[in-house]
């Protein structure tokens, strides 16, 4: 049903009808009123492709992350959707599996699509940033979040890792802990690294001995890794009465395999988690952990790139930001009271 069929209805111009639509106030009330009710009687659509034509807008954004089923990044994408809905934007949702090669695909893809602006979690295995410079080369803003590169000039929506990570590790050395194991992620992403680096601060903080062979490399992040180098500390470390882990999901694989044991937690290991995933707060003792913001992280996001989406249209100069979100412990009773 087009513009013509409404000004032929009602005998007016159909310029009258298309300024009536877009509420133009100099179109009077009544007019408006009219053009509304008989389009609505002639079932009539705008057609989006036009009109994204002219407004220059596609009114979607992209949307890549790491992995959906992931309690924290399912919560992110709740509060993108919930701020992208009320400006009328449609979120593309990708997941790159922690794939460097999917991911720079899904930028293709996304590109392609000529979306309006693009949002990204990096993968594990991103190591390489040309991809993400090409978004910024094509004039398409570009916002990331929690997984980032430090050396891409665009805005940042993160948490403080480094300091979370010294939160976790200090309330182990605060309960009486003096050995105190790490399950790190792998070696390339910016907060894996930063986790890392607040678990030995903390401990060179308070004269404890740095010993690598506490770390333990974790590729995965999976509750089967968990499970695996729990058991695998418990024949190399019988004296570790601590574990700052670098993710709930493995955290509670590492609970898991220590009740089959028969390890008691916390009485004779105490466990420190990061997210604050759902399954913390119900497993069995339940985990203490860092409460990673990720509702609030999507909202803040979406909120940057909409601005920058917006600057961008009025041909205003971007001034990217990086905003640092706060974290808290959630003390339960895998850690001494």
């Amino acid at each position: 049903m087009t513009l013509k069929k409404i000004a032929e209805e009602l005998g007016i111009s159909i310029t009258t009808v298309s300024k009536a639509l877009k509420e133009y106030p100099d179109v009077s009330k009544k007019t408006r009123k009219l053009v509304r009710e008989t389009a609505a009687k002639l079932n009539y659509k705008p057609n989006s492709f036009a009109v994204n034509l002219r407004t220059k807008e596609s009114k979607t954004i992209g949307l890549i992350i790491p992995e959906i089923v992931h309690h924290f990044f399912s919560s992110v994408i709740k509060g993108i959707i919930s701020q992208a809905e009320k400006k009328g934007y449609l979120v593309i949702t990708l997941q790159s599996n922690e794939s460097y090669e999917l991911e720079k695909q899904q930028i293709d893809l996304l590109l392609n699509k000529r979306v309006d602006g693009i949002l990204i979690s990096l993968a594990n295995a991103t190591g390489d940033f040309k991809h993400l410079n090409q978004i910024l080369d094509q004039g398409t803003p570009l916002v990331m979040f929690d997984k980032i590169a430090k050396i891409v000039k665009c805005s940042k929506v993160i948490i403080d890792d480094r300091k979370a990570a010294y939160k976790a590790t200090q309330h182990l050395i605060d309960i009486g802990c003096k050995r105190i194991a790490h399950f790190r992620g792998p070696l390339l992403p910016q907060n894996s690294i930063d986790r890392f680096l607040g678990y030995k601060q903390a401990l060179t903080d308070n004269n404890i001995k740095y010993d690598a062979s506490l770390v333990y490399l974790l590729n995965d992040m999976s509750f089967e890794e968990g499970s695996f180098f729990a058991n695998k500390l418990l024949k190399d470390h019988k004296d570790v009465d601590g574990i700052f882990i670098n993710t709930d999901l493995v955290a509670i694989g590492a609970i898991a395999a220590f009740n089959k044991q028969g390890v008691k937690i916390p009485e004779q290991i105490n466990i420190v988690g990061f997210s604050n995933w759902f399954m913390s707060s119900v497993i069995s003792p339940s985990l203490t952990t860092i409460n990673q913001p990720g509702f609030k992280m999507g909202k803040k996001a979406f909120k940057i790139l909409y601005k920058e989406i917006k600057d961008k249209k009025k041909n205003k100069s971007i001034i990217y930001k990086e905003e640092v979100l706060e974290t808290n412990i959630v003390v339960r009773e895998s850690t001494k009271n």
